[in-house]
């Protein structure tokens, strides 16, 4: 909670003062009175206090699991559990950095009294991914509107909007261990590998009954081994990566972000284990795990740390408490992270590769062992020769990693992820 004074009667006194004195040297008692009535103004804000905000918000949504492009209303009411009146409440309601608003508006201002409640409505625009909703935002002024308090209050409200990522890009190992994707080596699985003598203890159902009758010989049939994977879902949430095409438009740290959740939901119907960093503010990182609790701390990190935050530095999210000014070295943080990162871990990046340290650190991860695969949205934009050149730029560091043996998703952030893995898959860009 921030109490500050808003200025609004700054220099009332000193034009009073000036009216007081032209008053007396004059001997005009209108203007005199003028000036004693001014005074008395400038003395009425000093009396007054800040307001007491005590609220409580409630927010409903008319779907909270829409289809891809869905207009969903959003109805939040706003009750005043205080013992007094809010002369002049505004509320600004905490929108998802990629939601856009369709109609209506997430501003409200209102005279709340004790007890009463305010609401409002707008529609959103979804997207795909699980979106949360951050604090509303609420500046309240005491009637003379000499002082202001800006907090924030939060409802935990979240729309999942589906999108069904076909399969997690994980890649094989060089140990031949890849996940969902088979191994080199044979045991119990789908596919076929090879044929073998019998063994005893070996499962009845495994055995080539059809060989044993044409022949007369016991064999054994292998299949390629499935074996559960370690993931490191990264997020590069440094300054240089907070870029948007346009003003107004979601920039590259809010795509990762939806990227990273549904990737989260992904893994959460296998076997494999999954954990999450981000370099940017502050270095996070949760160690790869399986089980409802683990998958319950990830979606509590990717709400609440403020390494996770889509606005950009210089614009704090409300109640965060994080410094926005302040970017971590990646290189620091990078070396702290490969020392924490089993050495059977793949990692998946998501980052619009804004600069050159990004790339460097992709393949330091992939030089110390780590199979590594990067998911790059492109909200480079055509226009000035600046946006070109940073549209070229990128460009040469997708070159680059690819010429490094480090696969690439372009990824148009106007398509689904999924749409765009799963044309991925089909274009065998996994190795």
């Amino acid at each position: 909670m921030t109490v500050r004074s808003t200025g609004r009667w700054r220099g009332i006194a000193a034009v009073a003062l000036c009216f007081v004195a032209v008053g007396v040297l004059t001997d005009r008692p209108a203007t005199l009175l003028v000036g004693v009535v001014g005074a008395g103004l400038a003395a009425y804000p000093r009396l007054s206090r800040p307001p007491t905000v005590d609220l409580e918000l409630e927010r409903r949504l008319a779907d909270s699991r829409p289809g891809p492009g869905e207009p969903v209303t959003v109805t939040t009411r706003v009750t005043n559990t205080g013992g007094r009146t809010l002369a002049d409440c505004r509320i600004v309601d905490g929108v998802p950095a990629m939601l856009s608003v369709a109609s209506g508006s997430p501003r409200h201002a209102a005279v709340l009294r004790p007890g009463e409640t305010t609401e409002f409505s707008y529609d959103v625009e979804t997207e795909p991914g699980r979106h949360q909703f951050d604090p509303a935002t609420v500046v309240a002024r005491d009637i003379t509107g000499a002082h202001e308090v800006e907090t924030t209050v939060a409802a935990g409200t979240e729309i999942q909007c589906a999108d069904a990522v076909p399969e997690l890009p994980v890649r094989e190992q060089p140990n031949g261990h890849a996940g969902r994707l088979v191994t080199d080596e044979g045991g119990s699985g789908i596919e076929f590998h090879s044929v073998r003598e019998y063994r005893p203890g070996d499962p009845m159902g495994r055995i080539d009954s059809k060989r044993w009758a044409r022949t007369g010989e016991l064999t054994t049939v292998e299949f390629r081994e499935e074996r559960p994977t370690s993931v490191l879902l990264l997020v590069d949430a440094r300054a240089p990566a907070y870029r948007a095409p346009a003003d107004g438009r979601p920039n590259a740290v809010a795509h990762c972000l939806a990227g990273v959740e549904q990737l989260v939901s992904a893994l959460s119907e296998t076997r494999d284990a999954v954990g999450l960093a981000a370099f940017g503010r502050e270095l996070c990182f949760r160690p790869p795990g399986v089980g409802s609790d683990h998958e319950t701390a990830l979606w509590e990190l990717l709400a609440t740390h403020p390494a996770f935050d889509a606005t950009p530095p210089g614009h704090v999210r409300a109640g965060s408490g994080a410094d926005a000014e302040s970017d971590g070295d990646i290189d620091q943080q990078a070396t702290l992270l490969r020392k924490q990162l089993g050495s059977d871990t793949q990692v998946v990046v998501l980052s619009p590769l804004a600069d050159e340290a990004i790339v460097e650190t992709v393949r330091t991860l992939a030089a110390a062992g780590h199979t590594t695969t990067v998911i790059s949205p492109d909200v480079t934009a055509e226009g000035s020769l600046g946006r070109r050149l940073a549209r070229r730029e990128r460009r040469l560091r997708l070159r680059a990693l690819r010429g490094a043996d480090i696969p690439v998703v372009d990824w148009d952030p106007t398509t689904p992820l999924g749409t765009v893995l799963l044309d991925e898959r089909r274009r065998r860009w996994s190795v």
